[in-house]
């Protein structure tokens, strides 16, 4: 157990530090599990088997076959007038685009692997060079709105749906749609998206050119028909995984090896190869590695148990009790990030609302805004993929993850306690 906390307090501390690039820190986690045998084989590379990662890899493929073709040129091409008028109006859009998109396509990855060679070309369009503030701006509008901003829509997050299968396996509780939206919407969707644009805006200010398109573009190629053919496929099957039971990881991988077939696919062997990122690819399994070596080790039960005798609980201070509960979940992402937040929270749940006073249905609800706010990019894959999409460092990542936190806690978290009372759920 002290090998396991030794090995997992390292790989967080460097992945945190960004003292090595994360795929070697992957690649040491990795080996340093192995020789040291502090879990076996299938929890330390399980998240090669995990659908996230499997959904990072495609999404990649698919961000290849957008740029390759030229759609996200001409989708670009049509965003690109109303967005480029101001800097404010680009980051918001961006993150409006990737909300409105939570509500039809549940998963993070597909949106973002969609959304990315997109923003990339409106932003090439509006004058934002590759690599420039503004570039990282915008890549981090897509990351973070569509992960952030996405906890507030039951079926568009993986931690609500963990969320809500725990809730439902171990006091038979079952989450509503709109309930959920109702009670989540205006916090963690409206008003985190309001400061996410500010926060963005003020870390990497830009100046778009305006641009106005006066000549048209040229007809749809049969490439481009073919891609959009398969791109609305791969949506609808995304939409409709509830009905015909199949992961949207396997969808996006079926999508993605037909963009790489021979004289029908889109991307050739050298394209592969240069345009997808396999550090992230290694990071995010990484991610998923030490969440699963550490919920399978004991090590998360005990550190959450470890938590709960030292959070101050009284029925007679309410306010601290929400504050000292969304604490307890923020410290418990930096072990098992977002993904492994409910699922550890979720079971205990009975036992802080005990203690608290609080309605246990009220103390299931409230982890949402503290689990989608991470501190360290890490915590969110989705976040991780955004950054690998458009080269976007890890100490970007790491200021835009800290003053978001910072500002949320100081505004949104005693306005998420005011609207939980407003509404009866405490």
């Amino acid at each position: 157990m002290w090998l396991t906390a030794l090995v997992v307090t390292v790989t967080i501390l460097l992945w945190a530090s960004a003292r090595l690039p994360e795929f070697i820190t992957a690649l040491l986690f990795f080996a340093a599990a192995m020789m040291l045998h502090i879990a076996p084989a299938a929890s330390v590379f399980g998240g090669f088997a995990s659908s996230a990662f499997w959904l990072v890899l495609s999404g990649f493929i698919l961000g290849v076959a957008i740029r390759k073709v030229g759609l996200a040129d001409r989708l670009a091409h049509a965003l690109v007038p109303r967005l480029s008028v101001s800097w404010p109006r680009m980051v918001g859009g961006t993150i409006v685009i990737s909300y409105l998109l939570a509500f039809v396509m549940p998963s993070n990855m597909g949106r973002i692997a969609l959304l990315m060679p997109v923003i990339g070309a409106l932003a090439k369009q509006a004058g934002i060079k590759e690599g420039s503030r503004g570039w990282v701006g915008l890549a981090l509008a897509v990351g973070f709105g569509t992960f952030q901003l996405s906890a507030s829509i039951l079926p568009a997050n993986v931690p609500n749906l963990v969320m809500s299968g725990a809730a439902e396996t171990t006091y038979h509780l079952h989450l509503g749609y709109m309930p959920w939206l109702f009670l989540q919407a205006p916090v963690v969707g409206i008003l985190k998206g309001v400061i996410l644009t500010l926060c963005i805006c003020w870390l990497f200010p830009a100046r778009p050119e305006a641009v106005t398109h006066n000549a048209r573009l040229p007809a749809l190629s049969g490439e481009e028909w073919r891609l959009i053919i398969l791109l609305l496929l791969t949506l609808i099957l995304w939409m409709t995984d509830s009905q015909h039971g199949i992961s949207p990881a396997w969808i996006g991988l079926c999508a993605a090896c037909f963009c790489l077939l021979p004289r029908v696919g889109f991307i050739s062997s050298e394209a592969f190869a240069s345009g997808v990122n396999f550090r992230t690819c290694l990071y995010v399994a990484a991610i998923l590695g030490v969440t699963a070596v550490v919920v399978d080790s004991g090590l998360g039960n005990i550190i959450a148990q470890a938590l709960l005798s030292i959070t101050p609980l009284d029925p007679a201070t309410p306010f601290v009790n929400f504050v000292s509960l969304s604490a307890l979940t923020s410290a418990l992402n930096f072990v098992v990030t977002a993904n492994g937040v409910p699922a550890m929270f979720t079971p205990m749940a009975q036992s802080f609302a005990t203690a608290s006073g609080f309605p246990l249905g009220s103390v299931i609800m409230l982890q949402v805004l503290a689990y989608a706010t991470p501190l360290l990019p890490y915590q969110a894959s989705p976040i991780v993929l955004a950054m690998g999409l458009g080269n976007v460092s890890a100490r970007d990542g790491l200021r835009l993850c800290l003053l978001v936190a910072l500002v949320s806690i100081v505004l949104l978290l005693p306005l998420y306690y005011g609207w939980f009372r407003l509404l009866g759920y405490l």
